[in-house]
């Protein structure tokens, strides 16, 4: 299959790989958005998947916007069988979803249509889901809702956080993609529509939404630091109104009838949650330090037994 990969890193990098290096389609050209300034410099940089094209002398197109019309105006001139797209940003107008005969396919790392949106992965483990997987759906104007082609699932591991099953999804995205541009140069693809009974969303995820809330109970407050790592991080507030991010936490059974919030443990972060028990806060990095284990941390933080975090 001839087609143009739309997408932008990290998770579209392992796709667009093993496209370019597949002995039967054909990838004619990579459109993705415009280098950016990065780093304390501010220098311009190549992103990952431009330089990936460059080395496989595949053209480059970085519209600063979509909906420019020069820009269906390039992609026409590449004559596309299929446009294959994988985590680009923008929402595609209708002319450019149109322009190939096999029209537009999205790599979507969740089972549809469960999560449609741009956090699938933290959702589905914030929500405790025992599996996931990617779709390779077709792209229509409705978000995430086009008739699914096919999909490959997998278990999400017990302390598998968000950037490890990030990687891993990537990866089976890979796969999929492949799969689905050989389905459809042999004629076998089948698109099957999407039950509407049983989409849920997950929205962009902001800075805020990381935010710990210890009223809940401890496997829910655990699974919420492993969906948020890295982005946008689990965190709470120190008793001084510091912030401290959380990297690692483990439910634990105690008692006591402290209010959720409340620090157990003068030697460790062992916190009180909303359903009696405790979770512990196994690994943290303050502001602008290194992450470190939560008992280092009481070594030289001293935040005292029966304080309150997150208040």
């Amino acid at each position: 299959m001839r087609l143009v990969f739309l997408g932008s890193p990290p998770f579209a990098t392992p796709i667009l790989e093993r496209l370019l290096s597949s002995e039967r389609h054909e990838v004619l050209a990579l459109v993705t958005p415009p280098d950016r300034p990065r780093g304390r410099g501010r220098a311009v940089v190549r992103s990952a998947l431009a330089e990936m094209a460059d080395e496989a002398g595949v053209p480059v197109v970085q519209p600063a916007s979509t909906k420019d019309p020069a820009f269906l105006e390039a992609l026409a001139s590449f004559e596309p069988e299929v446009l294959m797209v994988a985590s680009y940003g923008e929402i595609l107008r209708r002319d450019v979803l149109e322009l190939c005969p096999h029209g537009a396919l999205n790599v979507h790392g969740s089972l549809l249509p469960r999560w449609r949106g741009a956090s699938p992965i933290q959702r589905a483990i914030a929500a405790g889901d025992a599996e996931t997987g990617v779709s390779i759906q077709r792209m229509v104007l409705a978000l995430d809702a086009g008739d699914v082609l096919l999909e490959k699932r997998t278990s999400i591991g017990p302390q598998e956080t968000a950037a490890d099953l990030f990687e891993r999804l990537s990866l089976l995205g890979a796969d999929a993609a492949e799969e689905a541009l050989d389905l459809l140069a042999g004629g076998d693809a089948v698109h099957t529509p999407q039950d509407e009974s049983l989409v849920t969303l997950a929205p962009k995820l902001t800075k805020d939404d990381g935010r710990i809330d210890f009223t809940l109970p401890a496997e829910t407050v655990a699974r919420h630091v492993r969906a948020m790592t890295t982005w946008p991080g689990a965190r709470t507030t120190l008793p001084d109104g510091r912030d401290l991010v959380v990297l690692e936490a483990h439910p634990q059974e105690t008692d006591g009838d402290e209010a959720p919030g409340t620090l157990l443990d003068d030697a460790t972060l062992l916190v009180r949650t909303g359903d009696g028990g405790a979770v512990r806060l196994a690994r943290v990095k303050p502001a602008g330090k290194a992450a470190m284990a939560d008992d280092a941390f009481q070594r030289g933080a001293r935040v005292e037994r029966g304080s309150t975090l997150g208040g």
